[in-house]
């Protein structure tokens, strides 16, 4: 408030308003007698206004009338009018009653003169804010204006919900916007023929080719929609020709904004119809802000976006650890723009070597642990056993260990549904890191957890970019088999779900995230190639290739055997860490790591199978 009072336009304000109580007063008294106020009553007039007008300024400023600029007045300011002058006018009916018992006063003034005054003080308000900011009002006045606007891209809005009117109100508010909006289409029948913001909804989303002629482009405004109703809307847009496009899920806008410039091409995600992410954000808080936070594999795509995510809980500092000179130089540079004052300490570090490793830990000290390095591609892994080995396991092993060195608070490791009943290398060693964190839970006594997921859409090594490239090719789109399915989520939607889970645990949990019903590749694909303006078979053709060394046809999630519970959120679930030997497993491991360094496939997958029991390779 000091910093407001110090500004030139508060008193200005001020006096504008001072003007408006004084007239609304007068005005009051002159419509009570017919516009010829007795001497008595004018005597009493002047008498109180000389209190009634510092009260009355007083008040709006305890009510913040004065914080709101008056080209961006909404809702809130004028609530905030309404608020001031029903005060004052209790106060001033009050004072009026203790003082002079009404003795010679009209009631009927003092409602009068709280109406009026919100008329004015709100009015004034939309009045300037009109002028201002009104696209039609500007373009009456400006002829220029109007023809500019002659050339923007006339937008139909798909969905008259909250997302459809703040697209809405960013455009109207834009001088600088190319859209026109022309009006909504919603599939609630009520909202037909109802306006937002003075733009009709003009019928439902089967109406769209009535309105062909209408609009040059569409906007798909409903964040928040089934898989199947996303898909038909998707289709009767495409149907007719014209580019479309669509509001970004939350879990997408990290600052939970709604953007004109954040509105994208319609993606394979949005036809998933998965529901927006609810986080418990001050259980978060609570164990990340303030802390120094380490993420390895930062420069990967589940890795980033964990930062990302991470940034927004106020971290101490936060370091970026990658084996990737481009990847850390990457993610640096985009934090180093945001100018948050956090500290981003980049480490350019490979998680096999120890002594590196030890480095970062001496001289960062970090708090928090989110594991998310590793090896993921099967059949590469399949081909380099000793690779897998070496990376994902001895990795693990010089992270946790280390951890539990330097008195780390929680360390938590990215999982995946391919260490349940591997058949694969990479599942397999997956499922050691898991058994390394459970183990290490056990020995120190820290917070080791895991957090299992399946794949994740667009992540560096999943199928989509392939299909992307492929369908820029001309194809064809190459699948394994016609029965293969996964399940997917979106990435960011996996981060802020990794974050949750790992302020609920205690140590030594897996948690599973909801991943939904799993979905066919090949539908995946041919949603791709809609999406990307041809069609199946008749534009791009898909050839089935055979299912690669180590795949399944089918992922799970869990083992047989273990117990599933439901946590405090509905997409997280959490298994217990069952009872684990920590010398036998840290003997099994140092053996396994030995006998990586022959390069002898066989006698790798063999020890592998000692360990972890229900892996079943499909090439001995």
């Amino acid at each position: 408030m000091l910093r407001i009072l110090r500004t030139r336009n508060f008193y200005i304000l001020v006096v504008f308003d001072a003007c408006l109580v004084c007239f609304s007063y007068v005005l009051s008294y002159l419509l009570r007698f017919e516009g010829s106020i007795p001497a008595q009553q004018l005597a009493l007039l002047k008498s109180t206004l000389v209190f009634i007008l510092p009260l009355k300024l007083l008040v709006f400023m305890l009510f913040s009338v004065y914080r709101g600029m008056w080209r961006y007045t909404s809702y809130s300011d004028l609530m905030n009018v309404l608020k001031g002058s029903s005060v004052s006018s209790l106060l001033i009916v009050g004072i009026v009653a203790f003082v002079y018992r009404f003795q010679g006063f009209s009631r009927s003034i003092f409602f009068m003169d709280w109406l009026l005054t919100v008329i004015c003080i709100g009015g004034i308000r939309i009045c300037v804010r009109i002028v201002l900011f009104d696209k039609t009002v500007r373009m009456f006045f400006d002829k220029e204006k109007w023809k500019s606007s002659k050339k923007k891209k006339r937008l139909l809005i798909v969905g008259a919900g909250s997302a459809g009117e703040k697209i809405l109100r960013e455009i109207q508010e834009s001088s600088k916007s190319a859209f026109l909006p022309i009006g909504f289409l919603d599939d609630d029948t009520h909202k037909i023929s109802r306006t937002i913001h003075g733009l009709p909804v003009l019928g439902t989303t089967e109406d769209i080719a009535k309105y062909y002629d209408r609009f040059d482009e569409i906007v798909i405004a409903v964040p928040s929609i089934s898989s199947k109703d996303m898909r038909r809307i998707v289709e009767l847009c495409d149907s007719t020709g014209k580019k479309y496009r669509i509001v970004p899920g939350i879990w997408e806008l990290v600052e939970g904004k709604v953007l004109i410039d954040r509105i994208r091409k319609v993606s394979v995600a949005d036809l998933m119809g998965r529901e927006e992410v609810e986080l418990d954000t001050a259980s978060i808080e609570e164990i990340l802000a303030g802390k120094n936070v380490l993420v390895t594999g930062a420069g990967g795509s589940i890795g980033s976006e964990l930062v990302r995510q991470i940034y927004r809980f106020k971290p101490r500092a936060l370091s970026l650890l990658d084996f990737s000179e481009y990847n850390i130089f990457r993610l640096e540079n985009e934090f180093r723009q945001r100018n948050g004052g956090l500290t981003i300490q980049p480490y350019l570090v490979d998680i096999r070597d120890k002594n590196s490793l030890r480095y970062v830990f001496e001289r960062f000290e970090p708090e928090v642990i989110f594991h998310a390095a590793a090896y993921k591609h099967v059949p590469i892994m399949e081909m380099h056993p000793w690779e897998a080995i070496r990376n994902n396991v001895a990795g693990t092993l010089n992270l946790a260990s280390l951890a539990a060195e330097h008195n780390c608070e929680c360390f938590v490791l990215v999982s995946t549904d391919k260490a349940v009943r591997p058949t694969n290398v990479m599942g397999a060693t997956k499922r050691i890191c898991e058994m390394i964190a459970l183990c290490m839970n056990v020995r120190w006594r820290k917070r080791y957890l895991a957090v299992r997921f399946g794949n994740v859409l667009a992540s560096s090594g999943s199928a989509l970019p392939l299909f992307q490239e492929q369908i820029r090719r001309g194809g064809p789109v190459t699948i394994t088999h016609p029965e293969m399915s996964r399940y997917f989520m979106s990435i960011p939607e996996a981060a802020q779900l990794v974050l949750q889970a790992s302020s609920m645990g205690k140590g030594g949990e897996i948690f599973i995230l909801d991943m939904g019903k799993p979905m066919k590749v090949l539908d995946v694909a041919k949603d791709l190639i809609r999406l990307s303006g041809f069609e199946p078979e008749r534009d791009i053709p898909i050839e089935f290739i055979g299912v690669r060394p180590g795949e399944k046809l089918y992922e799970e999630l869990i083992t047989e055997g273990e117990g599933i519970a439901p946590t405090g959120h509905k997409k997280i679930f959490v298994l217990e860490g069952a009872s684990c030997d920590y010398d036998q497993l840290m003997a099994e491991v140092a053996e396994l790591i030995s006998v990586s360094e022959g390069y002898d496939a066989h006698a790798i997958k063999a020890m592998l199978k000692k360990i972890v029991p229900e892996y079943q390779p499909q090439c001995q």
